[in-house]
């Protein structure tokens, strides 16, 4: 059953046939019978007939439980959150990175290459390797491939040898793609100081939001503004990435889609978005504020509904917009801890 499964969600992400409906209901029959953490916090409820109807884990759960519908000792790779010395890591373990890798593949070309073949990436990341752990990093490996030079070793990003590079890329006027997180992108704008670069047209920049760097904070409007005055990259041609490791699909702003700067994000067909008012557990109006909720077909062996805790908008036109994160918030009905499951 899970192999047809899995072959068929493969097969819809790379725009075969199927129901998104279907499938959800499908794989979470699948999550409630093979994950028995996920079971106990199901059977209370009522049967689920409608795919938003799909008990959400919360991105929390990932640092008290195994979340997953497999041994995690069979699995190929285990992605953490940024744990810190007073909070666990979550830990989203993959019996295997097939599902993972379709998805990402085809939704990041559609946002970040949707006029040329492909352009050589400057990742301001560790490279996968060097950080097996980093969904962000295996990410990046797998639709950069070996156009892509990573330039963070040891939690050190190596400011002058990617200065070095982007001389060369102005002076053969050669496009190029930089990738990384805000936090690293500020670091390189504060050690560039004075130093401005005019990359080639069609160069183009992807970050993956937060806007705090070890030396400042800093808002989205001032970093979009120091990419093009450093680095001569139009706002057009600069796309925020939003997800995290409890997730498989990654959503892109519909900037480079469009042809002008935007903050709202696509939501690819293997994928839903609901925006969920904390006081009712509710989908919200369109236009009004809550919490992100998705489902994610490439979350097969994990939770196809994840409960994040950033704060969205829905549009009418199927896109969403992420306002920034909630700490600690938490919707109604969607507590998945120690507690919930004692009975």
């Amino acid at each position: 059953m899970a192999t047809d499964l899995q072959q068929r969600i493969l097969a819809f992400l790379n725009g075969g046939p199927g129901n998104f409906d279907e499938l959800a209901l499908e794989v979470f029959e699948f999550q409630r019978a093979h994950n028995p953490t996920y079971r106990a916090f199901c059977d209370p409820r009522p049967p689920i007939t409608r795919w938003e109807e799909i008990p959400a884990v919360p991105t929390s759960a990932f640092k008290d439980f195994q979340i997953a519908c497999f041994p995690v000792s069979q699995a190929v790779a285990e992605f953490h959150t940024s744990g810190t010395t007073h909070t666990r890591a979550g830990k989203h373990y993959f019996k295997t990175l097939e599902l993972y890798d379709a998805a990402s593949r085809p939704n990041f070309i559609a946002h970040l290459l949707p006029d040329v073949a492909s352009l050589p990436v400057l990742a301001l990341t560790p490279s996968p390797a060097n950080a097996p752990h980093s969904s962000l990093a295996h990410m990046l490996g797998v639709v950069a491939g070996n156009d892509c030079e990573f330039f963070i070793e040891r939690d050190k990003l190596l400011s002058d040898r990617l200065t070095q590079r982007l001389c060369e890329m102005q002076w053969s006027s050669q496009p190029v793609m930089l990738l990384g997180t805000a936090f690293a992108f500020v670091h390189l704008f504060d050690h560039l100081g004075k130093l401005r670069f005019d990359l080639p047209e069609g160069s183009r920049a992807m970050e993956t939001g937060g806007f705090k760097g070890r030396s400042r904070a800093i808002t989205k409007t001032e970093l979009y503004r120091l990419f093009t005055h450093q680095l001569g990259i139009p706002t057009q041609h600069i796309v925020n990435e939003y997800s995290m490791t409890e997730l498989s699909t990654q959503f892109y702003d519909e900037t480079m889609r469009i042809g002008r700067q935007s903050n709202r994000k696509d939501v690819p067909a293997w994928a839903r978005v609901l925006i969920i008012d904390p006081a009712t557990g509710q989908p919200a109006q369109v236009g009004e504020r809550g919490l992100i909720r998705v489902y994610d077909l490439a979350n097969l062996w994990s939770a196809v509904c994840i409960q994040t805790e950033d704060l969205g908008i829905a549009y009418a036109d199927g896109t969403f917009e992420v306002l920034g994160r909630v700490a600690g918030a938490e919707v109604r009905g969607c507590s998945l801890n120690a507690e919930s499951l004692r009975n």
